[in-house]
């Protein structure tokens, strides 16, 4: 049987848990000296947020940025030496900073100073610009874009996350977020609030991006060795300029997952493997890919679900 293709892909904001990490910084020494150079890169005690909290000190942008890429990233360096070659990385919005790296677009010590450069960046725009998300069920994208539509009377408002089919992520001020709640209720869909200090990927917080392009100026970016899908895009880019830019506009942008999923599929893509903690992105794919596509998902954040997944690969 050919071999199949292989998708690895990164969470983001929301997957983190007390406790992540554990058994990898315990068990694998290469893990410790990821987690001491996030560290020393990002100046906050990364280990002792992740493990003992408390939780809303980790679930700080400013933290959790380097604190999410560096389990994405300690998870990922293991599944790399056990020998697994993927076709393809993606990542769900700050996940993104995992498959730049692991595609060697940029390096590990780069990928964790910029990302504790955009959390500090969104953190300072969502105090300035106070705002929220609510994710919104039982609708497809045509009809939430036409409800943020009419909810932009009301404040600035904009389509966030397109995750799945029905599950749609907005992203603005509360008036306009209220307005909207209103508007999906009447459509017979549900829009439900999302625990998030800020309203990320909405106008609300784009004045971080000449800060952040200012940083990432500094940095080398290469050309991918593994073909990389983008949220701003949904699509593939090699030129390193053009892939600084769309990352600058990641911070503001819609996250395209659906159709990068889709993508995936287009691809032949047969083998989905989400690398970090929890199983959110997992839970995506069962809504997109439909039933008679054979495929399978597996995830892991600990060296046990590694061997247990190396073992059914």
């Amino acid at each position: 049987m050919a071999e199949q293709k292989i998708a690895v892909l990164f969470p983001g904001q929301g997957s983190q848990f007390l406790g992540m990490g554990k058994e990898f910084l315990e068990t694998d020494a290469d893990a410790r000296s990821l987690m001491g150079m996030a560290e020393k890169i990002s100046g906050f005690p990364l280990t002792q947020l992740c493990q003992d909290g408390p939780m809303e000190e980790l679930t700080r942008t400013v933290h959790l940025q380097p604190a999410m890429t560096v389990m994405n990233l300690i998870c990922w360096q293991a599944l790399a030496k056990a020998g697994v070659k993927p076709a393809f990385f993606a990542g769900h919005s700050l996940g993104e900073y995992g498959a730049l790296c692991a595609a060697g677009i940029v390096s590990s010590e780069d990928t964790l100073a910029l990302v504790t450069e955009r959390g500090r960046l969104m953190e300072r725009e969502s105090e300035a610009n106070p705002g929220g998300m609510q994710a919104v069920v039982k609708l497809q994208i045509d009809k939430v874009r036409a409800i943020v539509e009419s909810a932009q009377e009301k404040g600035r408002l904009t389509v966030a996350n397109h995750n799945s089919g029905e599950q749609i992520v907005i992203s603005g001020e509360v008036s306009a977020l209220e307005a909207a709640a209103e508007l999906v209720k009447n459509e017979g869909g549900k829009a439900i609030p999302l625990k998030v200090s800020g309203a990320w990927h909405s106008q609300l917080i784009a004045a971080a991006i000449p800060d952040f392009e200012q940083a990432m100026a500094k940095i080398t970016f290469h050309a991918p060795h593994t073909p990389v899908l983008f949220n701003v895009t949904a699509a593939m880019e090699s030129e390193p300029n053009a892939i600084r830019g769309i990352m600058a506009k990641q911070i503001a942008s819609t996250v395209r997952w659906y159709e990068i999923v889709q993508k995936m599929m287009a691809e032949d893509v047969r083998v989905f493997v989400e690398v970090g903690p929890k199983n959110v992105l997992t839970g995506l794919l069962k809504k997109i890919i439909p039933a008679e596509y054979e495929h399978r998902c597996f995830q892991f954040d600990t060296p046990e679900g590694l061997a247990k997944m190396l073992a059914e690969l």
